[in-house]
């Protein structure tokens, strides 16, 4: 069965966002647990928790198909001693949040060596900044997400997923979130038939089926390896509606979150609609 969703808004606080996801037709959702721009995010109240897991419930919205996304300025490969620590910290914070909720996948994009540090050793201090958060909590996975390679950042190479997760200690709590628009802007090619069947085929290969935990589902506004991240809606990239076609109806997709990040909201639940409309 394939799970459908967006990210939805937490304007009011995290239990809004099963309601949200719900009234957009979404039967899995993605949500910032905290101020995605801020290192100092106000701690989720019991309350406010338990009134999340009571609305999930109630929804049916199981924690396998909820994606959480974490601060956009973490960095955990960072070659600042001082901006790394204060990535582990929010980091950690990250999944403590998820365990309140009762959330068990966190996402989050790998690192950025800034020019600073070659790739091997950036890569390294990932794996580490994970091994040293999951030693301190329980049952969240560690979701690592395809880049497009803009700037310095790693996760852009299946090679740089693969290289981390081979040195994070605990295997079970890692897993790979594959964004549709990073990727092919990475230099995949999703787009054509045959270079669909290419990308899985090397996915497999390099990382594993068995370690995908989600996908972000998003249209390209630029071109095929572009290393530019540029989202569009459902069909008017340059993926195209073919490449959405055929990735709704693989059934190597079922049974995780396929979240939408498109960029004009008002248009989610007309796009969550018309993906489940093409499954045959």
């Amino acid at each position: 069965m394939k799970y459908i969703g967006a990210h939805v808004s937490v304007q009011g606080g995290v239990a809004t966002a099963p309601e949200n996801a719900a009234a957009i037709g979404a039967k899995a959702f993605a949500l910032f647990t905290g101020n995605p721009s801020r290192w100092s995010v106000k701690p989720i109240t019991d309350q406010e928790a338990d009134l999340f897991k009571k609305r999930c419930n109630a929804l049916g919205y199981q924690p396998e198909v909820i994606l959480p996304h974490d601060s956009f300025l973490i960095n955990l490969g960072s070659p600042d001693k001082a901006k790394l620590a204060m990535s582990r910290k929010a980091f950690l914070e990250e999944i403590q949040r998820c365990e309140k909720l009762g959330l068990t996948l966190l996402n989050f994009h790998p690192g950025s060596h800034l020019n600073k540090m070659d790739i091997d050793e950036c890569l390294n201090l990932i794996a580490e900044s994970i091994n040293l958060t999951l030693d301190k909590t329980n049952g969240v996975t560690a979701v690592i997400e395809t880049t497009a390679g803009q700037g310095s950042n790693l996760g852009h190479d299946f090679a740089h997923i693969a290289h981390i997760i081979d040195k994070v200690e605990d295997k079970s709590r890692v897993g790979v979130c594959v964004d549709t628009c990073h990727t092919y802007s990475a230099g995949y090619d999703l787009r054509s038939e045959e270079g669909y069947d290419k990308t899985w085929r090397e996915f497999d290969e390099i990382i594993g089926f068995n370690y995908l935990r989600g996908m972000h589902l998003n249209d390209d506004k630029r071109e095929l390896g572009s290393h530019i991240d540029r989202h569009a809606p459902i069909g008017e990239g340059t993926l195209g509606e073919e490449f959405f076609i055929r990735l709704v109806n693989d059934p190597r997709f079922d049974n995780i979150p396929l979240i939408l990040e498109t960029p004009e909201e008002e248009r989610w639940a007309q796009e969550i609609n018309w993906l489940y409309s093409q499954i045959k």
